[in-house]
């Protein structure tokens, strides 16, 4: 099957999404907005969506403070986070790269990741370039933390990452990543050798489910129409695979 290496993104999380009643979307996020809208279309429509800085998807009047009250009122179900790095206790760095305070580099800022965090029950941690430079051993500034200590109050959580070459579930307890599935064409030692982290892993991995014929006409039909005015980069990119 022909498809891009975004479509097979798409796919995987939306299988991650699976049940959810409600999905939310932050800004800049064309992979998570098309596998909500695609888990809503498996769905039959009975699932929400909400995404920010869409006019046709997002029933907010007040952008992002209004998805931080859904949050703590448990009214949202699975959200995506990000980070520049990423290390194997699943905390997020989008602060800065190098000794904080005086950063190499300095990032756009953690805005509500810490707050989701805690608060959404299904976090699924999303990293497209899967490098050593990306899945570190150890972030160096922790914007959000993947756990806390015992007697905290932290109904919500990641639950999987979601990246270029695989699927790692992620143990709340042990606070480690697993090896769930791997991308078609990857093997063992691709992933272990572009990820600085420590995880476990079963003796046979399944290799990721591919998008088949019906999820990439939903892709490229109706959940790219329906993000085309927030993301139409992003779905002139997908439609024009389709000529090539």
């Amino acid at each position: 099957m022909n498809y891009l290496p975004e479509e097979l993104l798409i796919g995987a999380a939306a299988d991650l999404l699976e049940g959810a009643g409600h999905v939310a979307v932050g800004a800049l996020s064309p992979i998570p907005a098309a596998a909500a809208l695609l888990a809503r279309a498996r769905s039959g429509g009975r699932m929400r969506v909400s995404l920010l800085g869409s006019a046709q998807h997002n029933f907010f009047t007040d952008g992002g403070r209004e998805l931080f009250d859904c949050a703590a009122q448990g009214r949202i179900d699975a959200f995506f986070l990000g980070g520049a790095q990423i290390d194997g206790a699943a905390n997020i760095n989008l602060v800065g790269i190098g000794g904080y305070p005086r950063s190499e580099v300095r990032l756009a800022g953690s805005f509500g990741s810490s707050y989701l965090y805690f608060l959404v029950p299904r976090v699924i941690l999303l990293a497209p370039q899967h490098t050593k430079r990306t899945l570190v051993e150890r972030v160096d500034f922790v914007s959000a933390p993947g756990t806390s200590p015992p007697g905290t109050y932290r109904p919500g959580g990641p639950v999987a990452l979601l990246t270029g070459r695989c699927v790692f579930a992620f143990d709340r307890a042990a606070a480690r990543f697993r090896l769930a599935t791997r991308h078609a064409g990857q093997t063992m030692q691709e992933i272990s050798g572009n990820t600085a982290f420590a995880y476990d892993a079963p003796p046979d991995v399944p290799v990721t489910r591919e998008p088949d014929a019906e999820t990439l006409a939903l892709i490229r039909g109706e959940v790219i129409s329906e993000i085309a005015g927030t993301y139409p980069r992003f779905a002139a990119q997908v439609l024009a695979h389709q000529f090539r």
